[in-house]
């Protein structure tokens, strides 16, 4: 079966080693909650808001072992006015046999308030 894994993550201002930083947190956690492997990995697409240019951001996926040949892209978010600024989003297309409420996406940062919803409590991430 063929899921999606979202997550986002925000950056106090534009500079390349934040967004790197921030990106490489980010694909991490989203690997530890959903326990993926890069082979069931095919392809991630990376989008920035618009007050974010200063990095590519697929490069951490590069550098993450077992990631050199996963397909990633970068680009632009819709300039939505009053939407979240200095925002990475990710969304990694995966084979899994998790169904999609067991999947775990994830947002940090200020992101977290794009999709309360979707946030683990610490209480059902003990359990």
């Amino acid at each position: 079966m063929i899921r999606g894994i979202r997550g986002a993550i925000t950056v106090p201002k534009d500079d390349e080693g934040l967004i790197l930083a921030a990106t490489e947190k980010l694909v991490l956690e989203i690997i530890s909650q959903n326990n993926l492997q890069a082979e069931d990995v095919a392809h991630a697409l990376i989008t920035v808001t618009h007050d974010l240019h200063s990095t590519f951001p697929a490069k951490v996926l590069r550098n993450i072992e077992g990631w050199r040949y996963v397909p990633v892209m970068c680009s632009l978010e819709i300039p939505v006015p009053n939407s979240l600024e200095k925002c990475i989003r990710i969304l990694l297309t995966v084979n899994t046999t998790k169904g999609q409420e067991d999947i775990s996406h994830v947002y940090l940062e200020n992101a977290t308030i794009l999709r309360p919803d979707l946030q683990l409590t610490e209480e059902s991430k003990s359990s």
